[in-house]
């Protein structure tokens, strides 16, 4: 399970309490190395890099993440390339941002729609975060088609 954008660990927590093993991803020296000493010992391999320049495994993987609103076109233009070999996808992000890959409308979307089904999941209001954005988020699913 790849979490970009670990930031303090927030969904790192509930994906190991899942039973996941985990490759947080998380740019920030002091954050990489809080996230270090918060999952010593668990299935838990902290990367410092950042997501925009992320090699992505070679293997099938899965992806839940809230990763900064500013890299979601690097990040999902990364996910969707002809050559991912993403399974599956769980993205917060911007919900304007959501609507439009949903609706099917994202620039590039010719090149990955054939490949992998894209749904809006729930709406999260921006008062569920801290720090506060300024625009509400929601879910994207991703799904490869079989």
């Amino acid at each position: 399970m790849l979490d970009v954008g670990a930031g303090d660990g927030a969904l790192t927590t509930h994906l190991v309490a899942a039973g996941a093993r985990v490759i947080a991803v998380e740019l920030h020296p002091r954050r990489a190395q809080r996230l270090r000493d918060r999952f010593a010992g668990a299935r838990v391999m902290v990367v410092r890099a950042d997501a925009g320049s992320l090699r992505l495994p070679r293997r099938p993987f899965r992806v839940v993440a809230s990763p900064p609103y500013a890299i979601t076109s690097t990040l999902l233009r990364s996910l969707l390339a002809p050559r991912s070999h993403l399974v599956a996808a769980d993205l917060v992000l911007q919900r304007a941002v959501v609507r439009r890959y949903a609706d099917g409308h994202p620039p590039g979307s010719g090149r990955w729609r054939a490949s992998f089904d894209v749904r809006k999941g729930r709406s999260l209001p921006h008062h569920a975060f801290r720090p506060l954005p300024r625009v509400d988020s929601a879910v994207l699913v991703v799904r490869r088609r079989r």
